[in-house]
């Protein structure tokens, strides 16, 4: 099962699914309270029903079982790919390694957390890890095997959950309980895509990771990226590969008014950035986060 054409492969999920879920009681019954734990847990709630933007092709209408489980395929992709870190955590620092297995730790909440919400019409774990192909069909042979490799990998994981969640903010503004969970979420797969970047960037054996410093090319399996999606990723961890996770996504059938801009957008709240008068280095502005 190859991660980059999963994310190739499904979008449009009925946009309108939050308001049918937030009438079943037994998944949005104690959201309101769920705080930081919700933060961590609750992450392929929202990813499997409101893509319309990394993701490409699940039918909109899709039942709400349908989507769910498709989120939990999602998790038991990343917690298994996780959970295989050991082949790699002998190359790293101590903080790196301690770093992945927080990051594995969240993967099983939000397993844990799709199952518990789905009950009896879960699908079953993968009976073993070989059921994901890793590697993407040989594309990445030292996938599990390689610490550069491997965060590369992560890095491209972490920044899909990033663009999932950015672009679904429209989607759900109506729903303020739902909004407020959705852009939490944002933030911790946001802080751990860019734990991840600061690893890659400082190097895998590094201790103080977050003292690297970004240079150019920021992309490829040994750049040095930024610790934000940027415009100027260059096609991300692997280009040629993982170029769509920052590309613009499709809005068709979306809410009008709703569009999905590629991260090297410099447009932001209809004020065009580079006709700002703002001070700024000459690179200024390179993506949405500048």
């Amino acid at each position: 099962m190859n991660f980059f054409q999963i994310i190739s492969e499904i979008e449009k999920v009925d946009p309108e699914v939050y308001d049918r879920l937030d009438s079943r009681r037994s998944v949005f019954k104690h959201m309101s309270g769920l705080g930081q734990k919700l933060s961590a847990a609750a992450l392929p709630l929202a990813v499997g029903a409101i893509f319309n933007k990394v993701y490409a092709q699940t039918p909109v209408g899709a039942g709400v079982n349908d989507v769910l489980n498709f989120a939990l395929k999602l998790e038991y992709l990343e917690s298994y790919f996780y959970n295989l870190r050991t082949g790699v955590t002998g190359q790293m620092s101590s903080q790196n390694a301690t770093a992945l297995g927080l990051i594995a730790t969240d993967e099983a909440n939000h397993v844990t957390f799709l199952r518990s919400v789905l009950q009896g019409n879960a699908i079953a774990a993968p009976a073993t890890t070989g059921v994901f192909d890793y590697t993407a069909k040989g594309t990445f042979p030292t996938a599990l095997t390689n610490a550069g490799v491997y965060l590369a990998i992560a890095q491209s994981f972490e920044d899909t959950g990033v663009r999932a969640y950015k672009g679904a903010a429209p989607l759900v503004m109506a729903n303020k309980t739902v909004l407020t969970a959705a852009l939490n979420i944002h933030s911790v797969e946001a802080r751990h895509a860019s734990h991840i970047r600061a690893m890659r960037r400082a190097g895998v054996s590094s201790a103080t990771p977050s003292q690297g410093v970004a240079v150019s090319p920021y992309s490829g399996p040994t750049g040095a990226p930024k610790s934000w999606v940027s415009g100027t990723d260059g096609g991300g961890a692997v280009p040629g590969v993982t170029d769509a996770i920052y590309g613009a996504g499709n809005n068709t059938n979306a809410p009008s008014g709703i569009t999905f801009e590629s991260e090297a957008n410099i447009t932001q709240g209809g004020v065009a950035l580079s006709g700002t008068t703002i001070t700024a280095g000459a690179a200024f502005p390179t993506s949405a986060f500048s």
